[in-house]
């Protein structure tokens, strides 16, 4: 924890846990997107993805799963290959909760796994050291179990935009989140396996959900061509054979 968390804390503790309590109490909970959760789709060389994660990933904020992050990732990726997707998520689900789904699932082979988690850590107290130890196990219990080649990870979204929180919590909550961001940047860049998306996905008017507090299709349609360019530069013109081989790491 970095001091000024730490003096924000002391200083601010009771009046950020007052308004953390009041923000849940008044914010529209929106339901996840409507739609299939696994499928088929494009043409080409076989690519087998996975995406993970909370309320983001299972597309809370937008109608249904086409306009969420896997469905427009998808589409995106069914351009240039033959696409098998499978969606596991769930609002509410935080680091240790996304770990549990995964030990719960009977293995499979994935060539990538998208990787949305994080934002109810930031709300939680959990610490920035114990989120990055998580991160690792993840990964490498993608790696192990679920056999995936490139894991990409999604940073947590500037909350210190958020027009659902106020203020001082939506400076205290971007504060952890930027500090959180750091920590897995610095966890990426020892992961040859591993890419983390770099692009900001600040809101502007129209792009968030209603709710103020999820993206919205604007901001899915851009964090699914995030992915899909990371994800085209590891596996695009490799041949089935190539894709088999171990990660190289992207320099971004």
């Amino acid at each position: 924890m970095n001091h000024t968390e730490t003096l924000a804390k002391i200083l601010l503790g009771p009046l950020l846990l007052m308004q953390g309590i009041y923000t849940r109490k008044v914010t529209p909970r929106l339901p996840e997107a409507e739609g299939e959760r696994q499928g088929m789709a494009g043409s080409g060389v076989a690519l087998r993805l996975l995406i993970v994660g909370d309320s983001a990933a299972a597309g809370v904020g937008a109608s249904t799963q086409d306009e969420a992050l896997s469905g427009q990732l998808v589409s995106q990726l069914a351009n240039d290959y033959r696409v098998s997707w499978t969606l596991w998520a769930r609002s509410g689900l935080d680091s240790q909760a996304l770990l549990a789904l995964l030990d719960d699932k009977a293995p499979q082979p994935f060539d990538v796994a998208l990787v949305s988690i994080g934002v109810n850590d930031v709300t939680s107290t959990l610490a920035a050291d114990e989120w990055v130890a998580r991160h690792h196990r993840l990964i490498g219990l993608l790696r192990e179990k679920y056999a995936v080649k490139q894991v990409v990870l999604s940073p947590l979204p500037p909350m210190h935009l958020f027009p659902a929180l106020p203020q001082p919590l939506r400076w205290y909550l971007g504060l952890r989140a930027s500090a959180f961001n750091t920590r897995l940047a610095e966890l990426d860049e020892r992961i040859d396996h591993c890419t983390l998306l770099t692009t900001r996905l600040a809101p502007v008017n129209g792009s968030m959900a209603r709710d103020g507090f999820h993206p919205g299709p604007a901001i899915y349609s851009q964090w699914a061509d995030d992915a899909a360019s990371v994800i085209g530069q590891r596996f695009r013109k490799h041949t089935p054979l190539d894709i088999a081989q171990p990660t190289i790491k992207i320099q971004e």
